[in-house]
């Protein structure tokens, strides 16, 4: 089967996300899953996802033995698994149960995707399901890791990797961007803006920027990007420039480059034509008819531009972006998400 056509039929019924937890997990990443993907969701008006835990044991003991996990389902339940969470614990040189490994294997032999968060790469690793693919793991472990498995293309700067079928996330928060991440390819930007906000989380962070910024909480307030990136998003319609961004921040464009690469880990212009197209997305979704208008109104200029940048950032073209996530019956095929074989896009920028 190829990385890009991995989508499980589902039915009528509910997209199925299963996590693993096995002794030792982490349970952040444990939490993060639940948030995004368990909880029921009265400020969307219905279920996004038929959400489970299972366990190889009936008694599972959480990392550093914070706490023991009971009363979830067998392993069997990875089985009916559409989305499959694998298990990340810090001890990462301990080899993980076959039981565990012959779990994943199933799972991406019959279609399922696949999800890692933080050491989670290790388990699809060991599983043997990452030959030949690229991943992203905790930066603490990349050495670790290339030196046990040569043969996946680990990319380490970056806070995750999107590879068709199989998705990986480094260090902790970054299981919430990639869960985020998820949530917006399966249900559209609104929802995933709507789940954001019930975090209190940025609603997205590009999968390819770095790990670790030089400055995660600015220390000068008059250094602070938030008035202008606030600025910005209220003129998303205006033809904005990075020479506009700076001079609204009264600071060379230099200077505005190195504040975006040390507080959000990217480039100006890459946020920019990440919010435009967010804003093209959310108004497609409610139910825009025209392209030129969503092109105008979002920044993104022409419709031709529309489509490049659309198709590019999601896999899909603005009218298989509609009838996916836009108002009416289109919405129905919203739990198949989209295909997008590219890789995200390093932090170099756009």
């Amino acid at each position: 089967m190829s990385q890009d056509s991995s989508h499980v039929a589902e039915g009528a019924g509910p997209h199925r996300v299963v996590v693993i937890v096995d002794e030792n997990s982490n349970p952040f990443e444990l939490g993060c899953a639940i948030e995004i993907f368990g909880l029921r969701r009265p400020e969307i008006g219905r279920d996004l996802y038929d959400f489970r835990l299972c366990s190889p044991e009936p008694r599972t003991l959480m990392r550093d033995g914070f706490f023991t996990l009971t009363g979830v389902a067998g392993l069997a339940a990875a089985d009916s698994a559409h989305t499959l969470i694998v298990p990340n614990r810090p001890d990462v040189d301990v080899p993980r149960r076959l039981a565990v490994l012959d779990a994943v294997r199933r799972a991406h032999a019959r279609g399922a995707r696949l999800v890692g968060f933080c050491s989670g790469a290790f388990t699809l690793a060991e599983a043997g399901v990452l030959d030949g693919r690229r991943a992203t793991a905790h930066w603490q472990w990349a050495d670790a890791f290339r030196a046990r498995f040569p043969s996946v293309h680990l990319e380490e700067n970056v806070l995750f990797v999107d590879d068709g079928d199989i998705l990986t996330a480094a260090g902790s928060a970054a299981a919430l961007d990639l869960g985020l991440y998820i949530v917006r390819r399966d249900h559209g930007a609104e929802i995933a803006n709507s789940v954001s906000r019930r975090l209190v989380f940025a609603a997205h962070r590009d999968g390819g920027q770095r790990q670790f910024v030089e400055r995660p909480v600015p220390d000068p307030p008059d250094e602070s990007l938030t008035p202008v990136l606030a600025w910005a998003q209220e003129r998303l319609d205006a033809p904005l420039t990075v020479a506009d961004l700076a001079a609204r921040a009264s600071v060379s464009p230099a200077t505005l480059h190195r504040r975006f690469r040390a507080q959000l880990g990217t480039t100006p212009l890459a946020w920019l034509t990440r919010e435009r197209l967010t804003l093209a997305c959310r108004l497609i979704e409610r139910g825009e008819p025209h392209l030129e208008t969503v092109a105008r109104r979002s920044g993104l200029g022409t419709t031709a531009n529309l489509r490049a940048v659309m198709r590019r950032e999601t896999g899909l073209s603005p009218q298989a972006y509609r009838h996916r996530f836009g108002p009416g019956p289109g919405q129905e095929a919203a739990s198949e998400w989209p295909r997008r074989p590219s890789a995200p896009r390093g932090s170099g920028g756009r």
